[in-house]
Formats: structure tokens, sequence, C-alpha cells
């Protein structure tokens, strides 16, 4: 762990460390399969189910593109410390360790230290969930351990009495995804917890890609086909992206007109991000562009 690696963006999808949970998860081949050692795990539980998450992680299947991880207890808890140690004695490699209530950058390089020596390709990622840590985000995002944020609106709800809603997460959100952004960092905004609402999931995965985030929380595999079709560029801004880029190559100037607008580098660079999202960036490129 001398080189802090970056986590995945796209979709996280969380779930208890129960038998058979790793495997349903896996099949719906998230960008990050997370099993759950802290919330969805009572106090009485914590042993077993940290003995089952290292035997789940260490045999896990083929998995392809998707990386596997682990929502560790606070670091300042007694069952904090054992997470880390099993994750150390397990030798696990390449795997993402979420760390919960993060509030300052030390947190995060004690829990670095601890893995070093036997925990090869660990990617550390802080999940920003406090009033404090919001007050630090630029102090722990300049951690060089770290690799990754995620927020957690559930428990900053809680404990700023605020409501879950869009108005009033909205300020927390948007400045995480913005700090992440300026320390080049991805940002993965909190799952959506009404699983009987699949129309306030897609406007809360909309709401989380404009505002700049890299990915989304997902708590069940139902809700990986909105949060997918949410990040994905709409035919429309592939459309207007293209016309950009392909009038940018005519061009060859830093400002050009493009569908009634003109558009200088911020915008084209924008939308090159677009179709690269999209796949077709390279596809452009091969032919010369389009009308």
């Amino acid at each position: 762990m001398t080189t802090p690696r970056t986590v995945p963006g796209g979709i996280w999808l969380i779930t208890p460390p129960s038998d058979g949970r790793l495997e349903a998860v896996l099949l719906a081949e998230p960008d990050v399969a997370l099993l759950d050692l802290e919330d969805s795990v009572p106090p009485h539980g914590k042993d077993t189910a940290r003995t089952a998450a290292m035997a789940h992680l260490g045999a896990a299947p083929v998995h392809g593109v998707t990386v596997l991880g682990l929502r560790v207890n606070a670091p300042g808890t007694v069952h904090g410390l054992k997470d880390l140690v099993a994750v150390a004695d397990a030798g696990l490699r390449d795997v993402v360790v979420l760390v919960p209530k993060v509030e300052s950058a030390r947190e995060l390089e004690l829990v670095a230290q601890v893995l070093q020596e036997t925990a090869t390709g660990v990617r550390v990622c802080a999940l920003i969930e406090t009033p404090r840590a919001l007050l630090r985000l630029d102090r722990i995002f300049a951690s060089p351990v770290l690799g990754g944020v995620v927020f957690g609106a559930a428990d900053y709800a809680a404990a700023t009495g605020c409501r879950r809603t869009s108005s009033a997460l909205w300020w927390a959100r948007s400045s995480i995804a913005a700090a992440a952004a300026a320390h080049n960092i991805p940002s993965i905004d909190s799952p959506y917890f009404d699983l009987g609402n699949p129309e306030g999931l897609r406007r809360d995965a909309l709401e989380a890609r404009e505002m700049g985030f890299t990915g989304k929380g997902a708590v069940h595999p139902d809700q990986l086909p909105d949060i997918r079709a949410a990040f994905c560029p709409t035919e429309e801004e592939v459309a207007q992206a293209q016309a950009i880029v392909s009038a940018a190559d005519r061009s060859g100037g830093q400002m050009v007109r493009a569908g009634g607008q003109l558009v200088g580098p911020p915008l084209l660079a924008a939308a090159r991000s677009v179709l690269d999202q999209a796949g077709v960036l390279t596809e452009l490129s091969v032919h010369g562009g389009s009308e």
C-alpha cells in the first residue's frame, strides 16, 4: 500500500456477509460488491459476520470486472480493530476497505498502516457521514492513502436532524462531490433506501450524476438498472457532444460554433467526457467525426 490506488466509480452494491449473498450480488455485476460488517450486523453477531466475510472474500468465485470490498466497523471501536486485524491476517489482495465515520486523515493513515504489510493492493475508502467530516473535507481528501469517498446520507441525516430529502442533503452532497473532484478521487453517492419507489431512485440517481458524483451505492440488485441508466449519457446528450467534438475537430480552434452556441475549451472537454462515458469517442477519432 505504498502507492494509493483509486477505487472504481459506478455502482457499489452493499450486502451483509450471509451465506449466498455475495454470489447473488456478483450475478448483478456491480462495479464494487461490498460486504458489510457495520450497520447491517448487530453487536452480538459481529464476530460471526467477520469470520464469514473473510471466508467469502477469500473464496469468492470468478467475478469479472467487479471489485470486492468490505465495510469495516469504525477503527476507533473494538470490532473495528478486530476487522482490520482479520483483513491483515487473511492477506486479502485487491479489495476495497470502506472506513466508516471518518473525520480525519489520520484515521485513514492508521488503517493503511495496519494493512500495508500483508494486504497488498487494498484500496482505502472513506465514508463521510458526520457534520464534523463535512467541515474537514479538504484535509481528509488530501490524505495520500485515500482512494475514494462515499457519502452516508442516513447517518448524516441522523447526526444533523435533517430529513433525507433532496433539498436537505443538497449542500452535503455537492460539497463532497466538489471536494472529491478537486482532489481527483472518485465519489460515490449514498444509496437510496426506499426499495418500493423506483421513480424516487431514478430521480435521486440523476441528481447524483448532475452534482458530479462518479457513482452511487445500492442496497438491492433490483436497483442497478435504474442507477446505470441515470449515469449513462442520453441519446440527446451524446448527439450534442458529437456535434461539439466534430465541429472542434474541423476548425482546429479553441472556440467553435455548434448547435447555435459558442463553445470554448471547458464545454469541449465536457463533450469529450460524455462521449468517453458513452464509449463512442474512439469511434469518432477513428472516423474523423460526423456532421
